[in-house]
């Protein structure tokens, strides 16, 4: 017989950060979170939804029960239990729309994650791993919401809905739990977060202009050249040691053949800005479908990104997402649960 659930009463808070996904050769597979935050809170009403939003589409975004984070709160309290009656929420956005930053990602697991704090045992019934499988089928590939769930560089992966295999299995010796619980439930995302070597400082470049996901997917074909196939595999595999062990690396371990050239017809600007920035010997990629741009090494004073382009010098978000009630702070979770390798 299902347990009754109980609604916490007061606000609870979400922090969750932008994320930039494929990072190259690592297509929908690896991600890494960024120090620049949306904060959301949300309290339980007496019924109805009122959403407020400020910064990043405020005006534009909407402020009842299709936005993004209240979408992502219903589907949250129906794997808890139950809805409230009535949620109010509030959006500080600081993450840019529609550039290839994961906003919808931050949405996502930002309203699964308020949600299991509005229960007064939400964490029990929802743990890191259900959160991430939930964020992922919501979102329709776990590449962002991967590293804004977990912090850090991620890579994530999605089982098969046939895995037989059984809860106490594991893939391997630095496998997250989140990974394993996600294959006892008969498949979906699973992820492990790594910490990035000392001194990576991404550079983002934002344009003025806005992109499409589901543009930016539909200019990829159905088969590439096996070589190109190749060589990007080698590459994907390259990164995670060049992001985690050696920057040195990080040129020729963000080259790409799989999507990136398929894709800069549909937004050349973003193209010519990739170009220009590795032909100054920049590890410079697409951020996720784009079309912002991320540079993972040192940029030259005197490469310009042009006009239309606003440039700025991030950390790594090593926290990942955080909620709690009241102010939040820094994370205080098992290393090992939220999916962190060893």
């Amino acid at each position: 017989m299902p347990v009754a659930v109980t609604f916490v009463t007061g606000p609870v808070s979400a922090r969750v950060p932008a994320t930039s996904a494929n990072l190259g050769p690592g297509f929908d597979a690896l991600g890494l979170a960024l120090a620049l935050h949306d904060e959301l809170r949300a309290e339980v009403t007496d019924g109805g939804v009122r959403v407020a939003v400020t910064g990043e589409g405020a005006g534009e975004l909407p402020t009842d029960e299709n936005h993004l984070v209240v979408r992502a709160m219903w589907a949250a309290f129906d794997a808890l239990g139950a809805r409230p009656a009535g949620v109010q929420v509030s959006c500080v956005n600081r993450i840019p729309q529609a550039r290839g930053l994961g906003s919808s990602s931050a949405a996502i697991v930002g309203g699964i994650l308020l949600a299991r704090e509005l229960v007064a045992d939400g964490r029990q019934r929802l743990d890191d791993a259900e959160v991430l499988r939930l964020a992922a089928e919501l979102e329709g590939h776990p590449d962002n919401v991967a590293p804004c769930l977990l912090g850090g560089f991620t890579i994530a992966w999605t089982e098969p809905s046939g895995d037989a295999r059984g809860e106490g299995e594991s893939s391997g010796e630095g496998s997250s739990a989140a990974g394993r619980r996600g294959a006892a439930r008969g498949g979906g995302a699973r992820a492990v977060s790594l910490a990035p070597a000392a001194g990576v400082r991404p550079v983002l470049f934002v344009p003025d202009e806005r992109g499409l996901t589901a543009q930016a997917r539909a200019a990829l074909p159905l088969s590439v050249p096996h070589e190109d196939a190749a060589l990007t595999a080698g590459r994907a595999a390259l990164l995670v040691h060049a992001l985690t062990a050696d920057p040195e690396l990080l040129f020729p371990a963000t080259e790409d053949r799989l999507h990136q050239n398929y894709r800069a017809p549909g937004m050349p600007r973003t193209a010519a800005l990739v170009e220009k920035l590795r032909d100054a010997g920049v590890a410079a990629v697409v951020s996720g479908a784009g079309p912002s741009v991320l540079a993972l090494s040192p940029v030259p004073d005197q490469v310009e990104p042009g006009p239309g382009w606003v440039a700025r010098q991030l950390s790594v978000d090593h926290d990942g997402a955080v909620a709690g009630r009241g102010i939040i702070g820094h994370a205080e979770r098992d290393p090992v649960a939220a999916g962190r390798a060893s």
